[in-house]
């Protein structure tokens, strides 16, 4: 019994205060003595596939989206197809007609084209005033092929863009040059990224970075892109997406359940472990007694797929198991006595990803929060 107790003081961070030692040694005694009544339920939820197993890991499975989830989030984000917009130039020709083109071939010092204006019209000859702002570019081509069909006999109409000064990203975050980006042409987003000069990699949060589009963010795992080379993760952009890298300040994983103090549990210099993490969520005496530390839950989700483990902290706390080191982003439920199924975990953890769905990594948010 000692011993386990030295190993449990060596893993852990004490409390200063000599009455949160108290209670620190309590719990460790408790812990020791008690018969738990939790029963651990290794059962992952429906669509989950088993890997493996160490330590205080009862069971682990992972998930992924699915083809309709996926594309929900397609349907709902903005067209990825480049839109005109103000400041635009763009070069359009009628087959046959050279004097119809612009820019005006041969024109002496002309380097330009149409420029649509801010209002989102462009002047064009013989039909003068067109709106081509919001149009792909053909939207625009059909557009200018019916005005043209007043004065041309089955005209053949091409639009090509010159300078796609509409096009932005915004880059914010742990980046060498952050903010407003305007390329030429639309980027994949490991060209964007590119444009953000270096990101810092040892300041950089990549387990919570994402990208957005509107208001949607996207299931795409920076952290896999970035460090692990999958270009799975490439996607291309739409003008007007954001790039989020957080800094490693920002680091934080997510307690809910029989604590005292549910919500963000920040990261230190040194990483965050699971005792950490219910400590500094105030498992104290009074909810250590309701709660069901040999079946804590955790989601961990990354990109379009996540991790659901299930950890006995009990084995942490009684130093028969090594520490449990959580991931920024981390979701970690400490279930009341009585609830052991992944149904009963979901059913009392979505009220309280509702209160932080902001910040959730994108798995979480389409899973469960977007029905």
């Amino acid at each position: 019994m000692i011993f386990a107790f030295i190993l449990f003081c060596k893993q852990r961070t004490w409390p200063a205060t000599r009455a949160s030692f108290k209670i620190s040694a309590m719990l460790f005694c408790m812990a020791s003595l008690a018969v738990t009544a939790c029963s651990p339920e290794t059962a992952p939820p429906s669509g989950a596939v088993e890997t493996q197993q160490s330590d205080a890991i009862i069971s682990e499975q992972t998930e992924s989206l699915t083809a309709d989830e996926l594309r929900a989030v397609t349907d709902a984000s903005p067209d990825q197809a480049y839109r005109l917009g103000p400041d635009d130039v763009i070069s359009v020709s009628v087959y046959l007609h050279p004097e119809l083109t612009v820019p005006i071939t041969g024109q002496t010092g002309n380097f330009g084209g149409a420029l649509i204006t801010s209002d989102g019209t462009v002047e064009l000859p013989l039909i003068g005033s067109v709106k081509l702002g919001g149009l792909t570019l053909q939207e625009a081509q059909a557009v200018l092929t019916a005005d043209y069909a007043t004065f041309v006999v089955n005209p053949n109409v091409t639009v090509q863009i010159d300078q796609a000064q509409s096009l932005r990203y915004y880059l914010l975050g742990a980046f060498s040059a952050p903010g407003v980006k305007f390329p030429v042409h639309p980027l994949t987003l490991l060209e964007a990224l590119a444009l953000g000069g270096t990101v810092d990699i040892p300041q950089a949060d990549l387990y919570q970075a994402y990208v957005a589009q509107g208001a949607v963010k996207l299931p795409v795992d920076l952290y896999a892109l970035l460090l692990d080379g999958d270009l799975s993760q490439n996607i291309e952009l739409a003008s007007g997406d954001v790039i989020v890298i957080p800094t490693s300040s920002s680091e934080a994983a997510f307690v809910f359940g029989a604590v005292g103090k549910p919500g963000a549990v920040p990261f230190t210099p040194a990483g965050l472990s699971l005792l950490q993490a219910l400590s500094s969520a105030g498992l104290d005496l009074p909810n250590y007694t309701a709660a069901c530390l040999s079946n804590v839950h955790i989601i961990r989700a990354r990109g379009r797929s996540a991790e659901y483990m299930i950890i006995n902290a009990d084995l942490i706390l009684n130093g028969q198991a090594a520490p449990f080191a959580l991931e920024p982003g981390d979701i970690v439920f400490v279930p009341p006595t009585g609830v052991a199924t992944w149904n009963q975990v979901l059913s009392q953890l979505l009220p309280s990803l509702q209160t932080v769905s902001a910040v959730l990594n994108p798995f979480v948010s389409i899973k469960y929060l977007s029905k």
